[in-house]
């Protein structure tokens, strides 16, 4: 811990020289400087401050790292993935709700659709499917839930298994669930290492289990999709908690947090089985989530950032 901190150190150090040397010619300054937070971000926006350069921040998170808390009450605007109250927008004339861009291709699917895609990937489409995903590189806690409880689940659902490039190599013995008849799935389950088309994955899963990061988050508003959030306590900040939580107030995910999952395999099974069993709830549950989307991020984004240069 103590040597990450001094090379983090220095590492602050090379940026705040390399962002001095970068802005200090005035033919070469930018016009605007756009930050997407984390700590590689604070060098820049602290430079951009001394030489009077305007900067607008996107803070994903429903809580702000400690990198764009710094840089925030000089911000000309700051971004928000997450919903703003109305007291807060009220305090704060810079604060802005625009949510998280997503790839269009992320889009709510309808009936028919998901059935195909469904058959696409070789499942069942009359049975209800679970997607569970990690990110990526995947989860050894979540994976290791799935391989407890996989039996169980596969008695009432398919079961579509993503477990990340890290993991899966970890994970191979469960491709004894993955029966194949020729080229035809013979059985409900599927696990990859990883998926290159997640969007069309996702928008087959009657149910998603995934982390809750916030670009995740607004990839399964965006698909609106009933969602159970299972949130990595010891990030930097908890911000995943944070994430998880202010949806779980709005009744638009569940929730079970990492530590309770590996102390209680069966709570994450026990909410799987009522989502899938509850086709009422599933769907009001994806529609307050949807509710979170905003599909013209992207744009808005650009007009704050344009509109501030």
């Amino acid at each position: 811990m103590i040597f990450g901190n001094i090379f983090g150190f220095f590492n602050f150090l090379a940026g705040i020289i390399t962002s001095f040397v970068r802005l200090l010619p005035k033919k070469s300054r930018p016009d605007i400087i756009f930050l997407k937070g984390g700590y590689v971000c604070l060098p820049i926006g602290l430079m951009a401050r001394l030489f009077k350069i305007p900067y607008v921040i996107h803070e994903s998170d429903a809580v702000a790292g400690l990198a764009n808390r710094i840089l925030m009450k000089k911000a000309k605007k700051v971004a928000f993935g997450m919903p703003l109250s109305e007291e807060i927008l009220a305090k704060h004339s810079n604060y802005v709700w625009t949510g998280i861009p997503v790839g269009s291709e992320f889009k709510a699917v309808i009936p028919t659709k998901q059935l195909s895609l469904k058959k696409a990937f070789s499942f069942n489409p009359e049975k209800p499917l679970v997607v569970i995903t990690g990110g990526s590189q995947g989860s050894k806690n979540l994976n290791e839930t799935i391989r407890t409880i996989l039996p169980k689940l596969l008695e009432f659902t398919s079961v579509g298994l993503v477990a990340g490039r890290k993991h899966y190599e970890d994970m191979v013995d469960l491709k004894q669930y993955e029966n194949w008849d020729k080229a035809s799935l013979d059985s409900n389950f599927r696990m990859w290492e990883f998926n290159t088309t997640m969007d069309e994955l996702m928008g087959a899963a009657d149910v998603v289990v995934s982390r809750a990061g916030a670009t995740t988050i607004a990839e399964m508003a965006a698909l609106k999709k009933a969602t159970i959030l299972v949130p990595f306590e010891r990030l930097p900040g908890g911000h995943q908690v944070k994430n998880a939580e202010r949806l779980e107030v709005a009744k638009a995910a569940v929730v079970i947090k990492d530590s309770e999952m590996v102390a209680n395999p069966d709570r994450l099974l026990e909410a799987i089985r009522h989502l899938v069993k509850s086709p009422r709830e599933r769907a009001d549950m994806a529609d307050r989530l949807h509710d979170e989307a905003r599909a013209d991020a992207a744009r808005r984004l650009a007009e704050i950032i344009l509109g501030e240069s």
